[in-house]
């Protein structure tokens, strides 16, 4: 491995955010034994086993000033420019001098401007390896705001282009991404599928009652707004509370409660890449076929109705709850849209949950949606691999690759519009929670799927080879 046995992994966005870069630190200190420096922005806080791995060090830089992001409209070719230059400095600083130097550099991409360049710069000047992973392509979700043929787009893709040859060596997500990488590109890169770590796993009825009693303030309405949940929270969040919205506390025994909702989770980051207006307009279709197939008019009274299902009273279709999970600059856009709806048998809660608990929530839930379609359609989304870690069947936005994740009728479902996810909603939860057979099968394809292979094995087999190559060839 050389004599330094140090790898440096450098992420321009929030580490807290990047489970897969987390997971190759993790994976380059436990499995390759590595000291390892990490070179990112703050903000989230990272997976307590890599905060408290004595061999990961992060290095946190500081971002670009928030006083710069409230610069007029006209100003924002000249901040397209300042920004990247900023983060350059910063990144060579980092990469440079404060972190020590190391046999590899690792880096996600995107972002690709600056970050390519500096560490190209910084590998040539610290003659260490440079390897990048391809998560998906920045001029891509560049052009989402710019439009293809923006000048910022097409220098964003040459610089991309240019630097990603640069690379002693690549990762990429899909079979698809390393079929344009290699044709388009002229760069030849390694598949590493994402795969769930151990710590995404199916949650023991304990670990429901538990999660949920911590989280009962998350479900909280404010004072006066009502929907078909808002009488089952519990007041103050009290952590040892009986009962939760799922479960119940009899005597010493937990047990599910027979009124239970049909919790469905979607994680979004809440950009222009995830129409989350579909899952929205899935939720009324489901609402208002429900009401029709049971043949209730509009003026049934919505108090009564929540009153009976609070107290036990079972219909053919279950309420949903949808919790959403993630940050993002989209977010009070939905939550406006959210407020304005008035759904009898619906209702949607939105939060940020610590690293620790979100795979307790994905293993607590009954289905998740997966609404990322990909700017470039060569990437897959790690959400749906963290469900079926959990064995979470998934429901998901159709698009070109996906098809390399989800196995139709066996782990999960596609859609392409709302209404045909309000159709796969009402089929898979006729009958919930006992008599849903579709839903069943579904969720025993998805703990299949997420037994086969967990990310420890992957990256066992096909990346430490690879940078082990990698560093080697380096240093001959």
């Amino acid at each position: 491995m050389g004599g330094r046995g140090r790898a440096c992994v450098v992420v321009l966005g929030d580490f807290g955010r990047s489970p897969r870069m987390q997971y190759h630190a993790l994976s380059l200190a436990r499995q390759a034994s590595l000291e390892v420096d990490v070179v990112a922005y703050g903000g989230s806080e990272p997976h307590k086993a890599v905060l408290e791995h004595e061999s990961i060090h992060i290095h946190t830089m500081v971002q670009w000033p928030r006083v710069m992001q409230g610069w007029p409209k006209i100003l924002r070719p000249l901040m397209l420019v300042m920004k990247p230059i900023y983060q350059f400095i910063m990144l060579l600083w980092f990469l440079c001098i404060k972190a020590p130097a190391p046999d590899v550099f690792l880096v996600q991409n995107p972002p690709s401007v600056p970050t390519l360049t500096a560490v190209a710069w910084a590998s040539w000047i610290r003659r260490s390896a440079f390897i990048i992973d391809w998560h998906n392509f920045g001029y891509t979700l560049l052009a989402l705001s710019l439009g293809r043929s923006n000048l910022f787009v097409v220098v964003y893709c040459w610089f991309e282009k240019h630097y990603g040859k640069m690379a002693d060596g690549s990762f990429c997500v899909t079979r698809a991404m390393q079929h344009e990488l290699a044709q388009n590109w002229g760069i030849k890169a390694a598949v590493l599928y994402d795969q769930p770590p151990e710590f995404f796993h199916p949650a023991a009825l304990k670990e429901k009652h538990e999660l949920f009693c911590r989280l009962d303030k998350n479900f909280q309405l404010p004072l006066g707004v009502r929907d078909c949940f808002s009488c089952e929270t519990t007041t103050g969040g009290d952590s040892t509370s009986d009962e939760t919205l799922l479960t119940t506390l009899v005597g010493s025994n937990i047990c599910v409660k027979a009124n239970r909702p049909a919790l469905i989770v979607s994680s979004t980051s809440w950009t222009s890449d995830e129409d989350f207006g579909i899952l929205l307009e899935a939720a009324v279709m489901y609402d208002r076929r429900v009401a029709a197939i049971l043949n209730e008019d509009d003026c049934t009274d919505q108090e009564v109705l929540w009153t009976e299902m609070h107290h036990g009273k079972k219909y053919l279709y279950p309420r949903l709850l949808f919790v959403i999970t993630g940050k993002g600059p989209d977010k009070e856009k939905y939550e406006q849209k959210i407020r304005k709806l008035n759904l009898k048998r619906v209702a949607f809660r939105t939060m940020w949950l610590s690293a620790e608990d979100y795979p307790l929530l994905l293993g607590s839930a009954d289905l998740g949606v997966c609404l990322h379609t990909s700017s470039s359609g060569l990437d897959l989304p790690m959400k749906v691999v963290d469900m079926f870690g959990c064995g979470l069947p998934v429901c998901a936005v159709s698009y070109s690759c996906i098809k390399e994740l989800v196995k139709v009728e066996k782990n999960g479902l596609l859609f392409s519009s709302s209404s045909e996810l309000a159709d796969e909603l009402l089929m898979l939860f006729k009958g919930f929670p006992d008599d849903c057979d579709a839903l069943k099968s579904l969720r025993d394809g998805a703990q299949e799927t997420g037994a086969s292979s967990r990310w420890a094995t992957e990256w066992e087999e096909h990346a430490k080879p690879f940078l082990l190559e990698v560093i080697s060839r380096k240093n001959e």
